[in-house]
């Protein structure tokens, strides 16, 4: 009996740390020049990829903004269930190869994501060369 409580118990332990070492969740983005939570992002695996929507904007008097500087699909289409994230593949600890739409100016960007810790997100946006970027932290929500 103690052995099987014993298998029990590690096997959820195991299973708690494997799901807190993942990408896949819900995250809260924060302002870079504010310091304010501005929406929540969740993450998600999709045919082998890794994609983000919005699923929440925590701002009130955002929450019904359109993407009026994007172009294409994604023009003049709600923030809220955009999907911004789009097509990055594993490769190692980091998930690279596809991009990120900053909403707000309506740009795309080739991005990378890493996990900082458990619950710290680290996303790295940029233009050509990842030198020439701007680097995020988000941080995971809690159910």
């Amino acid at each position: 009996m103690k052995n099987l409580m014993l298998t029990f118990g590690l096997f959820f332990l195991t299973f708690g740390t494997i799901y807190s070492q993942s990408v896949i969740g819900k995250w809260k983005t924060i302002d870079d020049e504010t310091g304010e939570a501005k929406s929540i992002i969740e993450v998600y695996e999709k045919s082998g990829k890794i994609y983000g929507k919005v699923v929440d904007i925590l701002r009130a008097d955002h929450k019904k903004d359109v993407c009026t500087k994007c172009d294409g699909a994604e023009k003049n289409k709600p923030i809220m269930g955009m999907v911004i994230i789009n097509g990055l593949k594993k490769e190692g600890s980091e998930y690279n190869g596809g991009t990120i739409l900053d909403p707000t100016n309506g740009k795309k960007y080739k991005c990378y994501i890493t996990l900082d810790s458990p619950d710290k997100l680290k996303l790295r946006g940029y233009v050509g060369i990842s030198i020439v970027g701007r680097t995020q932290y988000w941080t995971r929500v809690k159910n």
